[in-house]
């Protein structure tokens, strides 16, 4: 399967790739950017391991999903941004991470927006959702700017998560 790249204004949206583990590491490692996935605790270096390979199966078992985020202009790793459906998921997600001295600069948005571009437009979903913690204010922001609005609250990982939901515009 091969990974389709994405590009944007600033960002390339590529495959996860081996020379990337040491800044995912590093962003999965920081305390401040993991308070509000899954069980809000940092990873090691080898569960940062595991992470990468998680999403990289989840493209070849789906056919979609996140890809690294690399500073055009720099080159360097700033996050993960794209599509994400585990089996038992409540939806297609669009979600977005960055590793903490990128925050602020609007990659999230500029990545989630080509991400929902490529679900509607090339995987063809009718509706993307974002799972988001209830105190995760900027990730709320971000899925506004998307155009997604708040549905409902579900239990995720033991605990509250908001769904924001976009469903596609008719041409």
């Amino acid at each position: 399967m091969v990974i389709p790249e994405v590009v944007t204004a600033r960002l390339l949206l590529r495959a996860l790739e081996p020379s990337d583990l040491d800044a995912y590491a590093a962003m999965y490692a920081d305390a401040e950017v993991m308070r509000f996935l899954e069980d809000g605790c940092p990873l090691d270096r080898a569960a940062a391991w595991r992470s990468m390979a998680v999403h990289l199966g989840h493209w070849r078992l789906r056919g979609y999903g996140q890809w690294a985020l690399v500073e055009r202009t720099s080159g360097e790793l700033v996050g993960r941004a794209g599509l994400w459906q585990p089996e038992g998921w409540p939806g297609l997600e669009v979600g977005w991470l960055l590793a903490r001295p990128h925050w602020g600069h609007g990659f999230a948005t500029e990545a989630a927006r080509a991400a929902l571009h490529h679900a509607f437009d090339v995987v063809g979903a009718d509706r993307v959702i974002s799972l988001i913690r209830p105190d995760n204010h900027p990730s709320i922001r971000v899925a506004e700017r998307l155009g997604e609005r708040y549905e409902r609250t579900i239990d995720l990982y033991g605990g509250a998560a908001h769904i924001y939901a976009i469903e596609q515009q008719p041409v």
